[in-house]
């Protein structure tokens, strides 16, 4: 009896994980998937009823004079964007310590598209290009363009593309120096390519100016600037999206890898996904041996998110019926899916939630560090911003009272713009299309539902 005792007082190996995230893992989320997947689906069969669906008309709320032209904020934000470089290359080698690190990923990337879901397009005023490339067109004397429109969104897919790879499997993107080198290159080769095409060509050719444009559409607020006049308009969240003409070929890849890199960002760290590369997450053996991996996990999911969207829209008019006149037959299939490629807009609402939802708790924590750094650039001891003395803190991550009202608010963006690109599917589609036509898209709706929510609740690396 003693000897038991004792072997089990001895001390052994204890699995356990102390990551923030663990917090959540004790939470219902199975309870909190399955209501979410139910809800989406019902909405998918009670929206067919008209006065079920939300009125989806704007309304003005004022108009005024422009206050700032876009030449000028533009100008402010170019100058800005030059200073920040600067810092990149001269500053901290410490990403949370160099202000170029922090704007970009913090600021530029999880905070400016959050805005831009509720308050419209705020990247117009500040894109640092539209001004440059307007004074040297004028100096230049050019007037037109060299057909590079004619590529449509390609180069903003590539761009796209390139930005995921970079911030997601490459080597070091938070490494100042390597960022402001990336930062200055792509910019100055969007600065040629708009200097020869012109200003307007950045609307289809530039992947912030194109993401940013796409994550407007969802937001209930939102400016229209015409000559010297501003309008401000209200409405439920996307009615923009149902003025938009459908998307062309090359927009469709564009929104496809907006899901697609915002997935894998969130699938490359859970334990899952490890295990599947043959990798321990609790002894990951750093960046550089997953680099292949990576860049064909990011290609695949983006093949399968595409083939995925894209099977659903063209199985769903097989399940029309020949009873309906003018779709009947071969032709009528065809026309039908003509017809549906414009429910391709309601995952703008899909993208816009995820990314709200899985940079949340990246705004909460190195948004702190980018507000110290604000207030004291050179971290010299200054005080810009006149904030009295604080120390970053994490803690916020070990309590569970705060974890589960983050949860909360996660579990409420993923199924509001799930629900919300349900609603504005059927609001896409045109007269004389039978409901049950849109049953494999919401089912595929279900179903991102639920691997939003596994991703945010899944234990990570």
């Amino acid at each position: 009896m003693r000897g038991a005792i004792l072997i089990a007082l001895l001390p052994s190996a204890a699995f356990a994980c102390a990551l923030p995230p663990s917090i959540i893992m004790t939470l219902p989320t199975g309870y909190y998937m399955l209501g979410a997947a139910v809800t989406v689906a019902v909405t998918g069969l009670l929206a067919t009823t008209p006065r079920l669906v939300p009125d989806m008309t704007l309304r003005t709320l004022l108009t005024r004079r422009v206050w700032l032209p876009v030449s000028v904020t533009s100008y402010a934000a170019w100058i800005v964007l030059l200073a920040l470089v600067l810092i990149g290359f001269v500053g901290a080698r410490d990403p949370m310590h160099n202000l170029l690190t922090l704007i970009i990923w913090t600021i530029v990337w999880v905070a400016l598209p959050m805005g831009c879901m509720v308050f419209g397009n705020m990247w117009r005023a500040v894109n640092p290009w539209t001004a440059p490339i307007q004074l040297t067109r004028q100096i230049l004397g050019r007037t037109r363009g060299a057909g590079i429109a004619r590529l449509g969104h390609l180069p903003a897919v590539a761009g796209l593309f390139g930005f995921f790879w970079f911030y997601i499997v490459s080597m070091s993107p938070d490494d100042p120096q390597t960022l402001a080198l990336a930062t200055a290159s792509y910019w100055t080769v969007i600065f040629v390519l708009g200097v020869v095409e012109g200003e307007d060509w950045l609307e289809q050719g530039e992947f912030l100016t194109v993401y940013f444009g796409y994550l407007s559409k969802i937001a209930p607020f939102w400016l229209e600037v015409e000559g010297p006049r501003a309008t401000l308009h209200m409405g439920w969240p996307g009615t923009q999206v149902l003025a938009m003409p459908p998307l062309s070929p090359s927009a469709i890849g564009f929104v496809t890898l907006a899901l697609a890199g915002l997935t894998f960002d969130g699938l490359r760290e859970t334990f899952w996904y490890m295990a599947v590369i043959g990798e321990n997450p609790l002894e990951f053996t750093g960046r550089s041996a997953v680099i292949g991996v990576n860049s064909f996990g990011l290609l695949l999911t983006w093949a399968l998110t595409a083939a995925t969207i894209l099977a659903a829209l063209r199985l769903g008019p097989m399940l029309q019926t020949q009873a309906v006149g003018a779709f009947a037959g071969g032709a009528g299939t065809t026309a039908v899916r003509a017809n549906l490629m414009p429910v391709m807009l309601s995952f703008l609402a899909i993208s816009a939630g995820y990314h709200a939802a899985h940079y949340l708790t990246t705004l909460l924590t190195a948004g702190q560090y980018t507000l110290a750094a604000l207030n004291d650039p050179l971290f010299r001891g200054d005080d810009f911003l006149g904030l009295p003395a604080f120390y970053v803190s994490m803690g916020f991550l070990t309590d569970r009272w705060t974890m589960t009202l983050i949860w909360n608010t996660q579990f409420l963006l993923i199924l509001g713009a799930h629900v919300l690109a349900v609603i504005l599917a059927l609001r896409l589609t045109p007269e004389g299309v039978q409901a049950r036509v849109h049953f494999p898209l919401t089912a595929l709706m279900v179903g991102y539902t639920v691997l939003g929510l596994w991703l945010l609740a899944s234990p990570t690396g």
